[in-house]
C-alpha cells in the first residue's frame, strides 16, 4: 500500500507503522456525503422496497417459519465471500445430524455463522450495539474452526494486511495499528449508539464500511462485520422482524464491494459505496418478498391438498416446522410432535408418499428427510442438490 494510491486527503489518515510501511486510519464518522440525485433516488427505492418487505413481516402469523431459512442462506452467502463453501440444504442437513460433516468441513464454520447471528439477535436484547457484543459475535464465529487460533473474541494485538500477496509491502490494504484500531473501535461503538441526522440506511452503509476498515480481528472481520447489518438494521427498527440479509447481493457482486469499500479510504468516495449499499437493500428486499411469496405459496398448497384428505392436525403441524427446519429425523419429528418414534414414522411416511420429503442419507438407520421445493424456494437449490457429504 502506497501513499500515491490516495487521495490528498486521505493521505492524511496514513500514518507510519514499523517496517517503513503505511497504515490508513478512517476518519470518526459520521462521513461528509455530498447528496446527489442519484443518491436520493436509491434510498428511496430501498426505502420503497424496505416498506414492503417489513408489511410482509408484520403480516406473518409465524415469523419464524421465515426468519430461520433466511438466516441459513445468509450465513451460506456470506461465508462463500470468504471462499468457504457449503450449500443450505447441507447445513441443515448438519444441523440435522451432525456426523453427516466431516472434522475441517466448510459446514462446520458456516453453521457457527449461523449461532452467530442467533446469539447477537438474543443479546441485543439486553445490549446495545457495543464492542462487548462485537466480541461475542466473533467468539461464537471463530469457535472450533480454522482461525480459532486467531484469538477468538479478542480484538487484535498486531498489525494485520489485506490482499492476496503474503507480502505486506504489497498489501492491498493495511488497517489501522494496534493502538489506533482501539481509539478508531470507540469512536464506532459512540456514532453507534447517538441519533444521527443521515437516514438510518445511510448511517449503517456507513458503520459497516467503518467496521471493515477497522479490521479490529486477526481473522473474520467480514463475516462479523456483515453480522452486524443485520444487528444494526434491528436497533433502528427498520424491520419488525429479522428478514433482510445482503451477503447475497456481496457475494454476487463481490469485486464491486471490495472496490467500493476501498475507494472509500483510497478517495473518499463515498457516494458510490452508499448507493451500492442502498441498491443492495433494495435488491435483497425484492428478492426477500418473492421468497416469501413463494414459501406461503408453497403452503397454501400442501395444506389444501392435505385438509381436503382431512389429515390429521399433527400432519399439518409438522408441515408448517418443514418450514423452519426442511431437513429433519424421524426423532425429531417425534419431538416436536409430542408422539412417539412409531407415530413420528408413520407422519413422515405420508410426507414421502406425497413427495413432500425425501430420504437423503440413503442409511437403514437414523435417517435424514429433506423436503426439496421447501429448499428451493428457499436457496435455488434443486430438491437434488447436495448429498449427506
Amino acid at each position: 500500500m502506497r501513499p500515491s494510491e490516495f487521495s490528498k486527503q486521505q493521505r492524511e489518515r496514513l500514518v507510519k507503522i514499523p517496517g517503513g510501511l503505511w497504515a490508513f486510519v478512517p476518519p470518526p464518522l459520521p462521513p461528509s456525503l455530498p447528496w446527489t440525485p442519484a443518491l436520493g433516488s436509491a434510498l428511496a427505492e430501498a426505502q420503497r422496497a424496505l416498506g414492503v418487505l417489513a408489511g410482509v413481516g408484520r403480516q406473518l402469523q409465524n415469523p419464524h417459519l421465515l426468519v430461520k431459512p433466511l438466516q441459513r442462506r445468509e450465513a451460506v452467502a456470506s461465508s462463500r465471500i470468504e471462499n468457504t463453501f457449503a450449500t443450505v440444504r447441507q447445513l441443515f442437513l448438519f444441523e440435522a445430524e451432525p456426523t453427516t460433516a466431516p472434522a475441517g468441513s466448510d459446514v462446520r464454520e458456516v453453521d457457527n455463522y449461523v449461532r452467530a447471528l442467533e446469539h447477537g439477535l438474543q443479546r441485543q436484547q439486553k445490549l446495545p450495539l457495543c464492542l462487548r457484543l462485537i466480541r461475542e459475535l466473533h467468539a461464537e464465529l471463530m469457535a472450533g474452526v480454522r482461525g480459532a487460533e486467531h484469538t477468538p473474541g479478542e480484538f487484535r494485538r498486531v498489525q494485520n494486511f489485506i490482499g492476496r500477496s503474503s507480502q505486506p509491502e504489497r498489501a492491498t490494504y493495511v488497517p489501522p495499528p494496534p493502538a489506533a484500531m482501539l481509539a478508531a473501535l470507540h469512536d464506532l461503538e459512540a456514532y453507534l449508539n447517538r441519533d444521527d441526522d443521515l437516514p438510518p440506511l445511510v448511517k449503517i452503509a456507513a458503520a459497516h464500511y467503518q467496521f471493515e476498515a477497522i479490521h479490529p480481528f486477526v481473522d473474520g472481520n467480514g463475516r462479523t462485520g456483515r453480522l452486524l447489518i443485520t444487528l444494526m438494521l434491528c436497533t433502528e427498527r427498520l424491520l419488525p422482524q429479522p428478514l433482510l440479509y445482503l451477503s447475497a447481493f456481496f457475494e454476487a457482486h463481490r469485486e464491486d464491494y471490495y472496490r467500493c469499500l476501498l475507494d472509500v479510504s483510497r478517495a473518499g468516495r463515498w457516494a458510490e459505496w452508499v448507493e451500492f449499499f442502498l441498491d443492495g437493500v433494495r435488491a435483497q428486499s425484492d428478492d426477500t418478498v418473492r421468497r416469501s411469496d413463494a414459501l406461503l405459496e408453497l403452503r397454501r398448497s400442501y395444506h389444501q391438498q392435505f385438509e381436503s384428505a382431512r389429515s390429521s392436525a399433527l400432519l399439518l403441524k409438522l408441515i408448517d416446522e418443514l418450514f423452519a427446519t426442511p431437513v429433519m429425523k424421524v426423532s425429531q419429528v417425534a419431538r416436536f410432535l409430542r408422539v412417539s418414534t412409531v407415530a413420528a414414522q408413520k407422519t413422515v411416511e405420508k410426507l414421502v408418499g406425497a413427495g413432500i420429503l425425501v430420504e437423503v442419507t440413503g442409511r437403514k438407520r437414523h435417517r435424514v428427510f429433506a423436503a426439496g421445493e421447501i429448499l428451493h424456494a428457499v436457496a435455488g437449490e434443486e430438491p437434488d442438490e447436495g448429498d449427506a457429504s
